[in-house]
């Protein structure tokens, strides 16, 4: 009984998933051989893993050296040809620890040394220590939490700038990319099922288009990463100037203005957290995104009811900042990077359907909230981040700017990690060489310069966020999804689905190009005006 009716829900969910899934039921699996073959990068989806939820009921998460003599040295499960199409990923921690089950862990050491074609030093550095669980241990509510985790981000901050850039009617490519985002969601998890082998959107792109694919997949992920963290460094000088002003720094040949200087300082503070290799405590602050958003949203909403009020109207439509505002909603939603390890961590994979709608309305509801407020208050005059236009010296925009600034500090390193781990991977440093601390702290303090770099060369929070959004984020979550979906379903998709992936990828390149475009206008805009 307890079979059946989890079957039901699962095909009771909406007549379109019934439909879908029985198409897929006539897809004939194909052979594990296609993902046999281990390709750069190997490293993303356990760094991923550590990016996309906190660890409450594991010891830990840590890249270490040396991996330890007296450690129970394993493969990741067993080796594609003994696992047949079968694929464990190990790492998978909740956000939400379940108190109720009984979880037992392992300390077990990645040895990936019969990996086809992997260099030894390559080998080496697959070798990752840290506390796992068995099999998936994530409750329905748990997955919710990591997927809203995912989902929500420093995105919040820039839906009343949106609403002014687009007008009311813009609002609508909220929802729009929400109800898309979310099916091409679903889309990933049925090529999952069809390569039971796959653990990350990397395979899935390997699966679809072979090598070519995993690379640039992984290249256009790595590139979205680090430009968030470009965007936290930027939000950490704003805001910090905004609670803490700074007057002009002048030296001899150059001058610092306050965000400049607090986007130094920050960094400074960050840098040694990109250092660490055991990432466990980070992982726990991070898990506060949820709080952090929904605090940001009841602030500004009381600051509003109490002191700013609620008069401004705005406009219907705004044509010339309407590929903008595009941008900026797309950027909501550039979760699918970690909706393959959400999934592989479900206790009961078949609500995951549930999870992706509920993540996702939680989100358009939080998203679309603060935009209404936001711009109700503010108005034209709303600035990129919201928390930049909340009166001065009040006690509640102090405490939202303060909760606008942890968050950043502690997803920084959780979020460089990924991309560090797979150049230290692609360079093929061996973690028993001396010589790997020595890259791994230069490749770190690399990337933390060259965010801080472009971070003062282009400072324009919006605008950058807007080309991310336009450019990689339509890409990642509606384009290329729907392009594996249909090479890997070829032949087996209904008509009526055809019709409405065209669609979707009509509207993600069309949104990628007119948003890349004004993007990068405007940006070209405020460097010529910008003061020297």
């Amino acid at each position: 009984m307890a079979r059946n009716s989890q079957q039901d829900a699962k095909f009771d969910f909406t007549q379109l998933e019934s439909q879908c899934d029985i198409a897929q039921q006539d897809v004939e699996v194909p052979q594990a051989s296609s993902l046999t073959r281990k390709y750069w990068p190997q490293s993303y989806e356990r760094t991923m893993d550590c990016y996309s939820r906190s660890p409450p009921f594991v010891t830990g998460i840590s890249f270490s050296w040396p991996p330890g003599e007296d450690s129970q040295d394993q493969s990741h499960g067993l080796s594609l040809q003994e696992r047949g199409c079968t694929l464990t990923n190990d790492l998978k921690e909740p956000l939400v620890r379940n108190t109720s089950s009984e979880i037992r862990d392992n300390v077990v050491a990645i040895d990936e040394s019969n990996n086809n074609g992997l260099r030894p030093a390559f080998q080496d550095h697959l070798q990752y220590k840290y506390s796992v669980s068995q099999q998936g241990q994530s409750s329905f509510f748990q997955a919710v939490m990591n997927g809203i985790n995912a989902l929500a981000g420093v995105g919040i901050l820039s839906m009343p700038y949106a609403v002014s850039q687009g007008g009311w009617i813009g609002v609508s490519f909220l929802l729009i990319f929400a109800a898309v985002c979310c099916y091409t969601g679903l889309l990933l998890r049925r090529c999952l099922d069809l390569f039971p082998q796959a653990a990350g959107y990397p395979d899935v792109g390997q699966a679809a288009f072979g090598r070519l694919g995993r690379i640039i997949i992984s290249c256009l992920l790595y590139v979205e990463l680090f430009a968030v963290a470009v965007e936290f460094v930027i939000m950490e000088g704003d805001n910090l100037t905004q609670l803490l002003p700074l007057n002009e720094l002048h030296f001899r040949v150059f001058r610092l203005s306050s965000e400049q200087s607090f986007v130094i300082l920050s960094a400074a503070v960050m840098l040694p957290t990109v250092w660490l290799r055991d990432l466990s405590l980070l992982s726990y602050l991070s898990a506060g995104g949820v709080v952090a958003c929904v605090t940001v949203v009841i602030v500004v909403a009381y600051i509003g009811i109490s002191d700013v009020g609620f008069t401004n109207h705005g406009e219907l439509l705004n044509v010339q900042g309407f590929p903008i505002a595009v941008g900026l909603y797309a950027f909501c939603y550039c979760g699918h990077a970690l909706f393959p390890n959400i999934y592989a961590s479900m206790r009961d994979k078949s609500k995951f359907s549930c999870v992706l709608v509920v993540c996702f309305l939680t989100c358009a509801v939080i998203y679309g909230g603060i935009a209404v407020i936001g711009f109700l208050m503010f108005g034209d005059a709303i600035r990129s981040q919201v928390t930049l236009n909340l009166p001065k010296g009040r006690p509640a925009s102090k405490l939202a700017i303060i909760t606008t600034l942890v968050n950043p500090f502690s997803k920084y390193a959780l979020t460089v990690t990924p991309l560090a781990a797979a150049i230290e991977e692609l360079l093929s440093v061996s973690l028993k060489s001396w010589r790997f601390w020595m890259w791994g702290i230069a490749i770190r303090t690399l990337i933390v310069m060259s965010t801080v770099l472009i971070a003062l060369a282009v400072p324009f929070f919006a605008y950058l966020m807007a080309l991310v959004g336009a450019f990689l984020s339509t890409t990642v979550a509606i384009t290329v999804p729907c392009l594996c979906y249909m090479k890997l379903f070829s032949g087996r998709i209904p008509t009526w689905e055809r019709s409405l992936l065209f669609l979707f990828i009509v509207i993600g390149l069309v949104a990628c190009v007119a948003g890349t475009y004004s993007a990068l206008l405007e940006i070209a805009k405020g460097l010529t005006t910008q003061p020297t």
